[in-house]
């Protein structure tokens, strides 16, 4: 089955909850309200859908390889990789200066789902090359932005994350890559550096590795670390010392060379310090909240990939009938109620999620570009909160709704040929790279929750509440229903709020046993919040006679978040606040 983009859900959303016209009147963005919008998101689906798209699935049959060092990517990346380049897709939320188009995040966000929808593994390499520009846009000097990042916004070369090493995964303070400094200021690199996706190719013309290393006496621990550019190729043209040794034999995303990369085996690789020395951290996670707001999109784009499939097979699948007996004869499975429950809860997720991820990237929108300081700060601390649950709630929603997605296409959805078990294993690694779940999990209890006391949680409960407010208003049966769970929501929220900031120094590991719960009731309120905010239009809009049938659709599917997602929230609450024992009880030694 082909992709079509949802381009009707993403500018209703843009328009009704992100505000996109708002953010068209912060400054530099004038020109980026909702026709720019609905241009950009209409062109950006017909390239995706009949350039990238059709790869898919050749990509995980016809994998990257690797002979005598060269990378050989799938048979139509290189070109579908130009055509991205060539309409400007890779440019699109960059400044104007270095060759970008200087468009929003919200309109971002939006192009970059339809991009990992349309084939993950090929998304992967623009995605970390625009986390490679962020970070030298944050802590790159004025030389460096202007010899890297036109190159990589013109897409002749791409950018890669070089964090991982064998004996260094997620605690990076166990980095050893060795930074040698040389008389004309430049540094040599040696080490090995592991799970480097889009390490090697064949797609461009080179490749700007930013690397994490140790200055020849620097502290141990993460305050030792470093920051640096190493280029594939250097300016004159050499080959540079860093090789691809190998690329791994994968579960999902098979397309996408994941590169071992040994640096210095021929003298040292050359490097270049980008900001300070002994900061590399600091600037890397420039670049790592980047990619994590962008994987939690490719959570939203992949469940987005494995509905669309599901629905398709329901709608053509003939099976046994209806149990109402309002057929003579088998029907298409999409006529069973259970088979309904799962579309519906695959559907009511994604949409979810991708209103969360967009009214997080208008925040960031605001963040960084409001005239106001107390308004940008406001912002940043929401969008800031919201982060890890774009990522971590939304890669485990994707997991969730693919795996609905081989139920729905019964024992056939085993079989490879269908391609539903694709987006099944593509799925998995959602969740681990770019900080895993834990991590996320950590991250929103320790510097996004205690450590302001919960202010930030307590500031969007309240607006949470609000909604509430204006739900009472509406007498539809949706809308009673979304009040009575949201509200439940919210109370636990606060709860669980209330337990995390009371002992997370006390007793940290009982709140911390409950980390991961603590983000998906976080996650499922925060999307739940907004399907109801979706909700409240959707039923003015169709009192106006405004598009009857969507609005319908999205009334039909907030209600199901409703009564069958954010109605999951009080256990979260009760295993976060309650659960700690059954946990952390057990003696190490009867594992």
């Amino acid at each position: 089955m082909s992709y079509r983009a949802p381009v009707k859900d993403m500018l209703f959303v843009m328009k009704e909850l992100a505000d996109i016209d708002g953010v068209a009147r912060l400054p530099g963005f004038e020109e980026a309200g909702y026709d720019t919008a609905q241009a950009v998101l209409e062109e950006c689906a017909r390239f995706n859908e009949g350039a990238v798209a059709p790869l898919n699935w050749d990509g995980d049959r016809l994998p990257s390889s690797l002979k005598d060092g060269v990378v050989t990517t799938t048979p139509g990346f290189k070109e579908a990789f130009r055509q991205f380049c060539e309409g400007g897709w890779q440019g699109l939320q960059h400044p104007v200066q270095f060759g970008g188009q200087g468009l929003p995040k919200t309109i971002g966000a939006a192009c970059g789902e339809m991009l990992n929808s349309a084939n993950l593994s090929f998304a992967l390499c623009p995605l970390l090359t625009d986390g490679a520009i962020e970070a030298l846009l944050t802590a790159g000097s004025p030389e460096q932005q202007q010899a890297y990042i036109p190159h990589m916004i013109s897409g002749q070369w791409t950018g890669t994350m070089n964090l991982t090493e064998p004996q260094a995964g997620s605690d990076l303070s166990l980095v050893r890559t060795r930074a040698e400094p040389q008389a004309d200021g430049s540094f040599r690199l040696f080490g090995t550096k592991i799970f480097i996706t889009y390490g090697e190719h064949d797609m461009a013309d080179n490749i700007v590795h930013l690397v994490l290393a140790r200055v020849t006496g620097a502290p141990e621990g993460v305050k030792g670390i470093s920051l640096f550019i190493c280029p594939k190729v250097l300016a004159d043209g050499t080959r540079n010392d860093v090789y691809c040794v190998s690329i791994e034999h994968k579960l999902g995303i098979k397309a996408s060379p994941t590169a071992v990369l040994q640096y210095g085996d021929h003298g040292g690789a050359v490097a270049y310090l980008i900001g300070q020395e002994n900061r590399g951290l600091e600037h890397m996670f420039v670049m790592m909240n980047a990619a994590r707001f962008a994987v939690g999109v490719q959570g939203i784009a992949l469940a987005e990939r494995a509905y669309q499939k599901a629905v398709q097979h329901a709608r053509d699948r003939v099976q046994s009938r209806p149990v109402d007996g309002s057929m003579p004869a088998a029907a298409p499975i999409v006529h069973h109620p259970d088979v309904r429950r799962m579309l519906m809860t695959m559907r009511a997720l994604t949409e979810g999620c991708r209103a969360m991820a967009l009214v997080a990237a208008a925040a960031y929108d605001a963040a960084h570009a409001h005239p106001d300081a107390a308004v940008r700060k406001q912002n940043q601390a929401f969008y800031e909160f919201l982060v890890p649950l774009v990522k971590g709630y939304s890669t485990e929603m994707s997991l969730e709704v693919a795996s609905l997605g081989v139920q729905v296409h019964g024992g056939m959805g085993f079989i490879e040929e269908t391609g539903a078990a694709q987006y099944y294993r593509d799925a998995r690694i959602l969740t681990i790279y770019e900080g895993t779940t834990a991590i996320q999990a950590n991250d929103l209890i320790g510097r996004k929750t205690a450590r302001d006391g919960g202010g930030v949680a307590r500031a969007i409960a309240a607006q949470i509440e609000t909604t509430e407010g204006l739900l009472s208003k509406s007498q539809s049966d949706a809308a009673k229903a979304m009040l009575k769970r949201l509200s439940a929501a919210r109370r636990a929220f606060l709860e669980a709020v209330d337990f995390v900031v009371a002992g997370n120094r006390g007793n940290p590991n009982a709140v911390f046993a409950g980390s991961v719960p603590y983000l998906m009731l976080a996650g499922n309120l925060m999307a739940g919040w907004q399907m109801a905010r979706a909700l409240l239009v959707a039923e003015e809009r169709l009192t106006a006679g405004d598009d009857p049938p969507f609005m319908k659709a999205k009334i039909a599917t907030a209600r199901c978040y409703a009564d069958h997602i954010l109605s999951r929230v009080p256990g979260l609450r009760d295993a976060i606040v309650e659960g700690a024992e059954g946990v952390t009880s057990m003696a190490l030694e009867a594992f």
